[in-house]
Parts: structure tokens; sequence; C-alpha cells
């Protein structure tokens, strides 16, 4: 056993030095000092570098095929009534919403920015006992009620009995519905004095629209809007006759899900036009993403890069719409984000070299 002993201590690389031999310092003692004092700060730098979460970043192909994308949005017109503000969107599968409302919140605003009461459907509109028939005569007792589509009927048996109805028959066939006056269900519910009362007016319009994951656009513009295969999206039409100012402030716009570090270049974009009309185009390349968090938990989102483009109203055009575009084109490459600490080994191996360094050379 005294040999086993005797050979483990002629493996000790850190031998001992009697105290007789020990010379203490002034400069030594200082130098030990500071040694000490850099130890405890690089260690609480170590510690707090391996307790903070960093974030490892990789480029993928997106591999994925169909599904949605969710677009959040909140903008607000100053100089456009609620009344006249439409949302269209439309894909290149072909797909198409037009004038959407469903998951759609409209406030009427002052010119100061103040939200105004929103007042209920029908106040203020002009008292028509009996609405008018298709035939021309007006709606007697025990008949079934059949409004006039004003020539936009596809068929003898069209009817339109809401303004709304006389509305989307001209979109489809293409017509602007310039002279409201003249049609009797638009009187009866009021839309006209609810345009007049509007005059002055803007309006923030905020929701989520759900789309299909492929490339696309959507747009906000003054009124009804068609389209066909021979008409593209920037060249739609307002029902309207008026100008209007399409300056805009774009409070929130996203693609999917929040998740930390994400940034929308266009949240707070604001842009003031003073020309009335004229088309204001963003191009939008929606970059899939994946962040995962310390506890393993995913959120699938997008990030996305824009640039933009006014285009001012086309004199030669007749009565090209006024609004704002976004179109969007979907990346084929994906970009995953995964919250991580840095390994405990790691940690103790770093630990390790600042004693190693600074402790024992002074003993030494």
């Amino acid at each position: 056993m005294d040999k086993v002993l005797h050979k483990l201590r002629k493996l000790d690389a850190y031998p001992k030095v009697n105290e007789d031999f020990y010379s203490r310092t002034f400069s030594g003692g200082l130098i030990t000092l500071v040694s000490f004092i850099l130890m405890f700060f690089l260690f609480f730098s170590e510690l707090r570098l391996f307790l903070h979460t960093v974030s490892e970043t990789k480029l993928v192909v997106d591999t994925s095929r169909g599904g949605t994308l969710n677009i959040n949005f909140d903008v607000t017109f100053p100089a456009v009534p609620c009344s006249l503000l439409s949302l269209d969107a439309m894909d290149i599968s072909g797909e198409q919403h037009l004038d959407i409302r469903h998951d759609i919140v409209k406030k009427r605003i002052d010119a100061h920015g103040n939200v105004i009461e929103v007042r209920q459907d029908g106040i203020g509109a002009p008292k028509i006992e009996k609405p008018l028939q298709r035939h021309g005569g007006r709606l007697e007792h025990n008949e079934e009620y059949c409004g006039s589509c004003y020539g936009s009927e596809t068929s003898d048996d069209d009817c339109c009995n809401s303004c709304e109805e006389v509305r989307e028959a001209y979109r489809k066939k293409g017509w602007a519905l310039t002279n409201m006056d003249m049609i009797d269900q638009c009187k009866r519910e009021g839309f006209i004095e609810k345009i007049k009362n509007e005059e002055g007016e803007g309006c923030n319009i905020n929701g989520v629209l759900e789309v299909n994951k492929v490339a696309g656009s959507f747009h906000f513009g003054t009124g009804k809007s068609f389209h066909d295969s021979n008409v593209q999206l920037h060249n739609l039409l307002a029902f309207q006759g008026d100008n209007y100012n399409i300056s805009h402030r774009i409070n929130k716009l996203s693609f999917g899900h929040y998740f930390p570090g994400l940034i929308n270049p266009l949240d707070g974009v604001q842009w003031v036009h003073e020309n009335p009309n004229g088309a204001y185009q963003y191009f939008i390349k929606v970059v899939p993403a994946i962040f995962t968090d310390i506890r393993g938990r995913t959120i699938q989102s997008n990030q996305y890069s824009v640039t933009e483009h006014f285009r001012s109203a086309d004199p030669g055009r007749f009565r090209s719409l006024a609004g704002v575009f976004f179109f969007y084109d979907i990346s084929p490459v994906k970009v995953t984000f995964k919250e991580e600490h840095i390994p405990f080994l790691h940690f103790m191996t770093h630990i390790c070299a600042i004693i190693g360094d600074l402790v024992y050379p002074q003993c030494s």
C-alpha cells in the first residue's frame, strides 16, 4: 500500500513549497487582489451569458404545400369615408374576395382622428311606405317584393331587393354606379344620406384576412370593384365619380402571429398625398418563419420585406381607381429561429479556464 501511495505522490503535478521559502511582497498582494477581482468579474460575465438565451438562425427550403396565410391589418384613411371604403383580395389561383366584410371593423373618425360613434343603419333615411317593384309599380298588399336591378339583371327572374344587391349586380356587369339618387333601394336605406353625413370624415379599418398561401394582392379602394380575365386588379373602377385623397397611415400590417424579435417594416408608416386619386402600391416579399422558444414551443409566422411605388391617375384612363394596393409573393426559403442556452459543459470549461489562468499562476 505504501508503494502505491508513493507512486501517486510522484504523479502530483502541483508540488507544494515549504512556507519557509515563501517571500510575500506588496506587489504580489496587489496583483493577487486584482486577479481575484478580475476572476469574479469574468465569472459573473460567463454566468450571465449562460443564463441568457441566444437565437440560432437557419435558412432552409420551404417544402410545405398548401395552407393559408393570415394577414393582420390596421389602416387609417383620414380623408375617405367608411361608407365608400372597400377591401378586395385575390390571388394567382383565381380566388377572389370582393368588398370583404367578415372579420373587418370600420371606425368613423373626424378630422382630428377621434373615433365617432357608429350610428345604426337606416337612421336619416326618407320614409317610403311602398318599395318600387321591378315592373315599375309600388309594392301592393300580399304581393311579393322583387326590386329592379336597373338593367343589370342576368335573367328575367333576377331581383335586387337592397341597395347592396344593386351595387353587386352592377359590379358583376363591370358597370360604374354613379347616380345613386335614382336607385329606389338606396334611397329607402338612407345610403345617400349616409354618404352625405360622412363628408369630411375619415375611416379606420382593421381586421384579419385569411387567404391561400400563394402570391396575391389585396387593396383598399373607394367604392365597388370588378375583375375579369381582361382587367388586372390595379385597373379596377370605382362606382363613385368623385376624387378622393388616399393619404393613409398603416398602424399595423403583419402576416401571421407575432414572435419575439419580429419586425414589421410597414408598422407606423404614414403617407400623405395632397393631390386626389392615384394608386399607392406596396410590393411585399413574404418569408415564412418558424420560431421555437427555450421551452420548445413553436410559432409559425412570416417576416416580410417591402418596396413601394406611387402611380398617379392616368388622365387618359376613365375613372381609374384610387386606392392602396398590397402585392405579396411567397418566398421559397424558410427561416427558423431557435432559442437555446450555452451548453453547461461549455460554461464549466470557461469557468475552469478563468480559475486556472488567474489562480494557479499565483499559487505557483
